[in-house]
């Protein structure tokens, strides 16, 4: 009996302990399989979140950070905002395609829209830029020039003209001519006559405009290859100084100069001519101008802008809180 009870008990034994193994192996897959599954949730839950994210930026609401200083006082550098990407139509997909909407860019929307001056790297790195740029709510931008620097991708401006308007500037004010009229208004006066509330800033200041234009003269004189008199040189010395000249001005004066020494050429009659009138808003377009005059490279630079190429309308600011509010 003794025999067989130690040989029973040693069989128990055995038995337990290959069950204690099988238990633990199956607790030990139970605990891997739950935390492959927690591995799963989250990713998973990561995954719909960053779609959810996607769907919202593209087609209803996006984040965009204010890089420079071209809409003072209406937007101030950094400012973080929202974009109603539905008003005008949001894109298909990043870059690509656009639905179709009934409404276009009214007189003095703040507007964003792709920089018409901006070179593209291809289709795949502006889709991968974008979505990037979106996932991280504009915090990050993987588009930078050779020096680290942004590159200006999109742009927002304010829809200063619409199609029929004829716009010149004098003094870096600018007037305006509404189609069917035949005078012009100057655009601080129109803006202020239909309650307009944004403020236009200038940084310069009208008793430099005299310099401008003798810096205008300065280089009409060496085009034409002649000496320029001394007081002319020394009042144009300090136009390199000022830190937001306006180029318009300088250009203008420049053509007329050489214009008076070769009345017989014919290009610099037409150039001169593009200068005086100014810029033409065609059907279709609308001209987007930036609230800092004198620091926004805006459509005096390139031009009027398709209503097709809106991306979207300044809807608020969300950052920071202190400035949170409608965008106007």
């Amino acid at each position: 009996m003794t025999a067989h009870a130690d040989f029973f008990d040693r069989l128990c034994t055995a038995a337990e302990a290959v069950l204690s193994r099988r238990k633990r192996r199956a607790r030990l897959r139970k605990e891997k399989q739950r935390t492959k599954n927690q591995l799963l949730d989250w990713l998973e839950a990561f995954v719909q979140a960053a779609a959810m994210v996607l769907v919202i930026n593209q087609y209803l609401f996006q984040a965009y950070e204010i890089p420079s200083g071209s809409m003072i006082d209406t937007l101030m550098i950094r400012d973080k905002i929202f974009v109603n990407k539905l008003v005008f139509g949001p894109e298909l997909l990043p870059g690509l395609g656009k639905l179709p909407s009934p409404f276009t860019p009214a007189r003095n929307d703040v507007v964003i829209f792709e920089n018409p001056s901006y070179i593209s790297r291809g289709p795949v790195f502006d889709i991968a830029q974008r979505v990037i740029f979106m996932l991280t709510l504009s915090v990050i931008d993987i588009d930078r020039d050779v020096n680290g620097e942004q590159r200006a991708h999109f742009l927002i401006k304010r829809a200063a003209g619409l199609e029929g308007d004829h716009f010149i500037s004098r003094d870096g004010d600018m007037l305006i001519r509404f189609a069917g009229t035949g005078d012009y208004t100057p655009e601080r006066d129109h803006n202020a006559a239909r309650g307009f509330g944004h403020h236009l800033s200038r940084l310069v200041e009208a008793a430099l405009y005299p310099r401008f234009r003798e810096a205008g003269r300065l280089a009409a004189y060496f085009d034409l290859g002649l000496d320029p008199p001394a007081p002319l040189r020394e009042a144009a010395a300090a136009f390199s100084s000022i830190p937001y000249p306006d180029y318009f001005t300088v250009e203008e004066e420049r053509l007329a100069f050489i214009r008076g020494a070769y009345p017989q050429d014919k290009g610099y009659r037409a150039r001169l001519a593009r200068q005086k009138l100014g810029w033409y808003v065609p059907e279709g377009y609308f001209f987007p101008l930036g609230d800092n005059r004198d620091n926004s490279r805006d459509g005096r630079y390139f031009g009027p802008v398709r209503k097709t190429r809106a991306l979207g309308k300044g809807a608020f600011i969300f950052w920071p809180f202190r400035r949170a509010g409608a965008i106007r």
